[in-house]
């Protein structure tokens, strides 16, 4: 590639360009205008993505896509590895893919990623790229000041409706249809929260926000990809979504919309995407029912999250056990209760930890010593020998079925307290 000075005809290319763009943002056009004005006078393929590659506008052939794919630049779900791409290109083909940043004021907004499968970048190409992040900017910046206000007044909204705020049926319509949503359907209240971090690095709360903003952005833009009239709302701690629920399909009504959002969502978790933790209610079928669905939701999430880990998906209807013990307000509570049935095996060591795996496989196979050796690899007499030892430490856990519950659910309340 030249890295010469570009010349007079190169730079009025550049201008003319500049202008033509400059124009479309005057005139209210959007991101596809620019990159369809930008791919046209280059002769390239672009795409514009979020910072993590979610595609927002594109002027691309289903050729070039393949090409991507080819190359492992798209992911299952259509995200762009931009990590992949640097400012500086890769090959693709007998020419180039290039990262552009799009930024202003500091904030990181968005990435043009450029492709030319017949020929690699020359300078004044990168000039004019340049010259079109920044329209970009100007763009995404205007559009990020109209989506915010847009975004509180939904938010508002909605959380009058998830907390019984709203006057009446009339004024409920009235804004559903403004906002283009559709509330007469059967929904399940999704509540999707980021994860926190695993090391101990402080966080700046501006860092906090921009990540919760992308978060809420992808959702909202996967909502739409899977259906019209879906809200979806960033309530600053989470993003709230309501899903269309069908009876008709197997499993939980929902479940498969659900999976999808989030797999749509979590992508290959490439680009700085953030873990994040989902809970979903049962169905609410009016608009009455949200406020206890999304109370379920919540719910869900938060007991997910203690069973599961970070990146948890549970199901309100799912959590069994766990959403009783979740309900006790006083976690010494449940600490007593555990220390109380399960005596050292509560105590958090190494071999309390094996012989609690073990007595979970024997109450799993109704205390069948021979089925509980198989599934732990065990000689029949090593099993024999520690149902003795559990025995010794809990009582005839393996003949009394009123200790053998109290010890079931002792295990299970360890998985939230834990």
């Amino acid at each position: 590639m030249s890295e010469t000075t570009a010349g007079p005809e190169a730079l009025a290319r550049i201008d003319a360009l500049h202008t033509a763009l400059t124009q479309i943002v005057l005139e209210g056009g959007d991101l596809a205008g620019i990159a369809a004005e930008v791919g046209r006078v280059l002769d390239i393929a672009l795409l514009v993505t979020s910072s993590d590659g979610r595609e927002r506008a594109a002027a691309v052939s289903d050729r070039v896509r393949g090409v991507l794919a080819e190359h492992q630049l798209l992911d299952p779900t259509g995200r762009v590895r931009v990590e992949r791409i640097g400012p500086r290109g890769i090959p693709v083909g007998d020419g180039e893919a290039r990262l552009m940043l799009v930024g202003a004021g500091g904030a990181d907004l968005a990435r043009l990623v450029c492709v030319r499968t017949t020929r690699p970048f020359g300078h004044d190409d990168v000039q004019s790229l340049e010259r079109a992040a920044a329209v970009a900017a100007l763009l995404i910046t205007r559009e990020a000041a109209v989506t915010a206000v847009e975004n509180k007044y939904q938010g508002d909204f909605l959380r009058d409706l998830l907390m019984r705020r709203a006057p009446d049926p009339a004024y409920v319509a009235e804004h559903a249809e403004g906002f283009g949503w559709d509330l007469r359907r059967p929904v399940v209240v999704v509540s999707a929260q980021l994860d926190r971090p695993d090391d101990d690095a402080p966080v700046s709360s501006a860092r906090r926000r921009q990540w919760q903003e992308r978060f809420a952005a992808a959702w909202r833009q996967v909502g739409a990809e899977l259906g019209d009239g879906i809200p979806s709302v960033d309530f600053s701690s989470e993003v709230v979504t309501l899903l269309p629920a069908s009876a008709d399909e197997e499993g939980l009504p929902g479940e498969s919309l659900v999976h999808r959002a989030v797999t749509a969502v979590r992508g290959d978790r490439g680009g700085g995407r953030r873990p994040f933790s989902v809970g979903v209610s049962r169905v609410a079928g009016t608009v009455d029912d949200l406020p206890e669905a999304y109370l379920q939701a919540r719910r869900a999430v938060e007991v997910g999250r203690r069973v599961q880990g970070i990146g948890a998906l549970a199901f309100f209807d799912r959590l069994g056990l766990h959403r009783l013990i979740a309900l006790v307000p006083e976690q010494r509570e449940l600490e007593s209760f555990v220390a109380d049935v399960l005596g050292p095996l509560a105590e958090r060591t190494e071999e309390a930890a094996d012989l609690r795996e073990t007595l979970q496989v024997l109450i799993d196979t109704n205390f069948n010593v021979a089925e509980a050796a198989r599934k732990q690899f065990f000689h029949y007499n090593t099993m024999r020998y520690r149902v003795s030892k559990l025995e010794r430490l809990l009582g005839p856990v393996a003949g009394d079925p009123h200790l053998r519950l109290d010890v079931a659910v002792a295990l299970r309340v360890l998985d939230v307290v834990a």
